[in-house]
């Protein structure tokens, strides 16, 4: 049998309370997916990076590297698709809480 919540258990903090401790605080980010939408940001700011260093590296390098080069790109913005749709279903999610 579970026990009741009013056991003397812990309860989670709410309101400003959650601004108190270390952890509380880390767990913010997780509200209005805000941290989802940022790491998306980060993966298509390293995405194109990485495109723009292909790009650059056409010249001068050997036929394996650049196609080697052409993977990783194709690659990193495959993930920030992945990331991007990630995130719009958590702000999908958050919303309709």
């Amino acid at each position: 049998m579970a026990p009741s919540a009013a056991s003397g258990g812990s309860s989670l903090p709410s309101g400003f309370a959650v601004f108190t401790t270390f952890p509380d605080l880390l767990f913010i980010f997780e509200f209005d997916a805000a941290y989802h939408c940022i790491a998306s940001l980060f993966y298509f700011g390293a995405s194109v990076l990485e495109a723009l260093a292909a790009i650059q590296l056409q010249v001068g390098f050997t036929y394996k590297y650049y196609h080697e080069n052409i993977a990783a790109v194709v690659f990193s913005f495959v993930v920030t698709l992945l990331y991007v749709v990630h995130a719009v279903f958590s702000l999908i999610r958050w919303k309709s809480s």
